[in-house]
């Protein structure tokens, strides 16, 4: 099995968290394929910043997705991630989704850790989009300046434990979810000093990645899920613009599904 992962903010030194996390999280034999966004921002707060990093993401899965048997979004808010299934051949999973749906079947109430104050309304956004709103204890965060980005754990480790403490004691959280490619594999390391369970969306995605490319699932062709409409476009980069509108589309897909 050969999984793509796309991390759409542009910090190599993310994606190198990222990189780590899924590695220990994928079943033996499972190759991965990781990549970068060439433009955008260091790390995704807002919802202006997502739809750059959803534009980015889409260029990254156009470019690179033949040959794997499903991609990873590797941003909680999973920006792109419903435009991606419209226009690949392959399961596409995102870490906010894959962590809620996760985490559902761990406890009742679940609660969010994340890196910044302005990231709270995308998450929030994030999380009703998926329906699951009603299951939401809180949303707590970091609430100062990040110097370094790929090393907020270092930085900010105990601090962020004690929001893990606090969602619980005081939001009623029955599980957590550690959120963001900036925190991957944080869960793992202080999974012993949370006293409920603990969830990163980066292991919760490669693995859920893993299940839908094992089921092999047939591409929709009808709903709004179906391939888009031919029709033309203009200015996009030539992978994309095959994907997204141009002629030979169908054709692409009947050789993504052989």
């Amino acid at each position: 099995m050969k999984l793509l992962i796309v991390n759409p903010n542009i910090s190599t030194s993310v994606t190198e968290l990222i990189e780590a996390e899924a590695r220990r999280s994928a079943s033996p034999g499972t190759a991965l394929t990781l990549r970068t966004a060439p433009f955008g921002v260091a790390y995704i707060e807002t919802r202006a910043e997502a739809a750059i990093g959803a534009y980015a993401t889409l260029v990254e899965l156009a470019e690179h997705h033949a040959g794997h048997d499903a991609a990873v979004i590797a941003a909680f808010g999973d920006p792109g991630l419903a435009a991606a299934r419209e226009m690949l051949p392959i399961p596409v999973v995102g870490l906010t989704e894959s962590a809620l749906m996760s985490a559902a079947q761990l406890g009742g109430r679940i609660g969010i850790v994340a890196i910044s104050r302005r990231i709270r309304a995308w998450y929030r956004e994030t999380v009703d989009a998926c329906g699951m709103h009603s299951r939401l204890a809180s949303i707590r965060c970091l609430d100062e300046p990040l110097a370094d980005i790929g090393s907020v754990q270092r930085d900010k480790g105990e601090q962020l434990v004690a929001l893990c403490r606090a969602a619980v004691r005081e939001d009623g959280a029955d599980v957590l979810i550690i959120a963001g490619a900036p925190l991957a594999g944080l869960a793992r390391q202080v999974a012993e000093r949370i006293p409920v369970p603990i969830v990163d969306g980066v292991s919760c995605a490669v693995r859920q990645a893993e299940l839908l490319a094992g089921l092999a699932p047939r591409r929709a062709s009808e709903g709004s899920y179906a391939a888009p409409p031919t029709k033309a476009c203009q200015g996009l980069p030539p992978a994309l613009a095959r994907l997204v509108g141009r002629e030979g589309h169908d054709n692409e897909n009947e050789e993504g599904n052989s």
